[in-house]
């Protein structure tokens, strides 16, 4: 499918429609109610205040783009209302606690948000008396680890060393559990609500400022003139640019309305297989993309154990989704560098969005 045929298609899908963000005011999210308002959707964010004080929902007025509530998760109440009151037609399911380090700190909170807010969410849309697209999205680090080269597939084993991978993995469990006992689709005819699920890796982009993140701390590191510091120099990860999911998703929710029963799976959305990087090779290259600085390895060994291998398999996404990833690895380190330098020397986070979605729209069609 050409460019302009995914653009009208997705301009088709979500104009005019109901759509329901959590997370709505992340890093993701934020992106994502920009990409959704460009389409013409009608937007209701679920999320906590952003975290930091500065951070991409506020640089880009979020407010302005969507009607927002600020609440948790884990309060039923608030998250019934806001789904009631707005009757969505399609639902994306990004609010979670994302940070791998921190759930060492609070692991049974992680797994309260992220499996128990992901039930409670569910149990909402269970009175939901309407048809709608529901696309939740995890994380790559579902699967079970063996740290091995071969790329995980959708019916890999899931599993989880650490406290957020696990809870996602049981949120998986929870969304399946949900799928089978009260959206079954063999009685989709009767409820009317289709569920997928994305599982994506590790995006970058302009505009996280969240703690722990790589291409955040390089680039405040150079900005301040500091030296580079990282923690696991050889550790590899599917780098994606954030808009490349995001689509992924929104056609996710496309396919969903227009054939719910075969599309109501799982599906993994990645960079391609020989395009991961390891981290400092990450660093090297932002070095080099902002035309300064310096990095340090400082390899630490009671730092809590983190995947050092991750590949995703993402043939199924690109055979029945009009979707493959078209920025690599090089593209995407290149256009995150150079949103935060042009970002420090005074050019808004709106235009910066809208000129790296455009970049995005084009490539598609090369």
């Amino acid at each position: 499918m050409e460019n302009l045929e995914i653009m009208n298609e997705l301009t088709n899908t979500y104009s005019g429609k109901r759509v329901f963000v959590t997370g709505h005011t992340g890093f993701k999210g934020s992106w994502l109610i920009k990409i959704l308002s460009d389409f013409g959707a009608n937007l209701k964010g679920y999320a906590l205040a952003p975290e930091n004080e500065i951070n991409l929902y506020t640089e880009m007025n979020g407010d302005s783009l969507c009607e927002s509530t600020l609440s948790d998760l884990r309060n039923r109440e608030a998250l019934k209302k806001a789904v009631l009151d707005f009757q969505p037609d399609y639902i994306f399911h990004l609010a979670a606690q994302p940070l791998v380090r921190l759930s060492y700190e609070i692991p049974s909170e992680t797994f309260e948000v992220n499996a128990i807010g992901t039930a409670n969410l569910l149990d909402t849309i269970r009175l939901l008396e309407k048809k709608c697209n529901i696309v939740l999205i995890t994380t790559d680090k579902v699967y079970h680890n063996n740290e091995w080269e071969h790329p995980y597939k959708e019916t890999d084993r899931l599993g989880g060393y650490d406290p957020y991978s696990a809870s996602k993995a049981c949120c998986e469990l929870v969304i399946d559990s949900y799928k089978n006992s009260f959206f079954n689709l063999n009685k989709y005819d009767q409820h009317q609500k289709a569920i997928a699920v994305g599982r994506a890796g590790n995006v970058i982009g302009g505009g996280d400022w969240s703690k722990d993140r790589l291409i955040p701390d390089i680039a405040k590191a150079l900005n301040a003139n500091k030296e580079v510091v990282i923690r696991n120099p050889n550790a590899v990860r599917p780098w994606q640019h954030v808009i490349e999911p995001l689509f992924g998703y929104l056609e996710l929710g496309a396919k969903l309305n227009s054939d719910p029963i075969n599309y109501a799976q799982a599906y993994n959305f990645g960079p391609n297989t020989n395009d991961a990087l390891s981290v400092e090779e990450m660093v090297v290259k932002s070095i080099n993309f902002w035309a300064s600085g310096t990095y340090n390895v400082e390899v630490n060994s009671n730092n809590p154990h983190e995947a050092g291998f991750l590949k995703l398999d993402i043939t199924k996404a690109t055979t029945e989704l009009n979707w493959k990833p078209v920025l690599n690895a090089h593209t995407a380190v290149e256009l995150a560098i150079n949103w935060y330098k042009n970002y420090y020397n005074n050019t808004t986070a709106t235009e910066l969005m809208e000129l790296d979605i455009k970049y995005y729209q084009n490539k598609i069609n090369e």
